[in-house]
């Protein structure tokens, strides 16, 4: 298993913005059930995508106005950045293939760039 780059505000422009590979980004909270249960399905997607796409995650309770920026309301939820730009988001728990067909779908997008 491969464990999610913690971001921070400082941090997001260099680690998701300017990032070679496009960024899943996992905002997610301590507190937060469904969060939990995914997290060991991201790191294990983190494995399968190695090379291809980076993992990193984002406390909303740390990280609030990061959070506000982003306009995330409901957590979990991933957004998948490629060269400084939102390409998809994805709110809610779901399963692995789920996860993995909406990434595919999305390395598929940013293939035609």
């Amino acid at each position: 298993m491969v464990a999610a780059l913690a971001v921070t505000a400082p941090t997001f422009e260099q680690e998701v913005l300017r990032s070679p590979l496009p960024v899943v980004v996992d905002f997610w909270a301590a507190w937060c059930v469904p969060c939990r249960m995914v997290t060991p399905v991201l790191e294990e997607l983190a494995g399968v995508y190695a090379g291809r796409l980076r993992f990193v995650a984002v406390d909303t309770e740390a990280e609030q106005d990061l959070t506000a920026r982003y306009n995330v309301v409901s957590i979990p939820t991933l957004y998948v950045f490629h060269s400084g730009e939102l390409v998809r988001t994805l709110v809610g728990a779901r399963e692995k293939r789920a996860y993995a067909a909406e990434l595919d779908a999305a390395l598929t997008e940013i293939a035609t760039w």
